[in-house]
């Protein structure tokens, strides 16, 4: 009996250190199955392999729950499993209203970029909001000129300004948000 069936043995009896015992001889083999199920999915997921792991190892040693394993293999097949119906249950869950399901993700960066904005119409549009910005955030604003409009690093901008450069991160964030939201605005009207 291998080291993993003879562990496993132990956590269906209750052993409440066996638990411990498994997860260092069962991790690599275990984060493998987690990457060639996460490969299958759509780029763009905030589920890591690791979290997947550890979210599948929790359900799979729950000695609560006390599973039955006849073999190594039937720890990993019952392990695959685990990692799909975790994948299905967060597909769901981010299908729903309240999670965002009704919404589109939009790369911000491409949304206003300088070669969209060269339509006449969108760069009016692009500067009617930076003037409003300019109102109620000036720092802000002067961020996005410097950045988007005369092609400066945030880090190169953010030393102009005399901000710190996680600081230009955190404003150019904010500004490029605040600035989509009032671009769609305006094109709704």
């Amino acid at each position: 009996m291998s080291d993993v069936t003879h562990i496993l043995s132990a956590i269906e009896q209750g052993d409440p250190h066996a638990a411990e015992q498994l997860l260092p001889l069962v991790y690599d083999e275990l984060r493998k199955l987690a990457a060639q199920k996460l490969a299958q999915e759509k780029p763009g997921k905030t589920l890591q392999a690791t979290a997947l792991v550890h979210e599948a190892y929790l359900r799979l040693v729950d000695v609560e729950g006390a599973q039955h394993w006849d073999s190594r293999g039937h720890f990993f097949a019952a392990a695959a499993e685990a990692m799909r119906r975790i994948l299905i249950d967060q597909a769901r869950r981010k299908r729903r209203p309240k999670h965002g399901g009704d919404r589109k993700r939009v790369d911000l960066d491409e949304a206003l970029s300088l070669s969209e904005a060269a339509d006449g119409d969108d760069l009016l549009a692009l500067d009617e909001a930076l003037a409003k910005l300019a109102v109620e955030e000036p720092a802000k604003a002067e961020l996005v000129k410097l950045h988007f409009f005369a092609g400066l690093t945030l880090e190169d901008a953010g030393r102009i300004l005399g901000i710190a450069p996680r600081t230009a991160k955190r404003h150019w964030a904010y500004a490029r948000a605040w600035l989509y939201a009032a671009v769609r605005d305006a094109a709704l009207e």
